[in-house]
């Protein structure tokens, strides 16, 4: 049996990741849209459609 060496090169990558806070707020207003929907879909339901029943 012989013993193998190999030479391994490593890269080194360094991700630099960018922060955009007009991303950030426009996510924030878009999913603060979607939970205000929810909140008066379901007050809708609870005030007007339930009492029928």
């Amino acid at each position: 049996m012989s013993i193998e060496q190999r030479n391994v090169e490593y890269e080194q990558h360094n991700v630099e990741r960018k922060y955009d806070s007009s991303l950030v707020a426009s996510t924030f207003i878009k999913y603060a849209a979607y939970v205000l929907i929810i909140f008066g879909v379901l007050y809708f339901l609870a005030r007007y459609i339930i009492p029928k029943f």
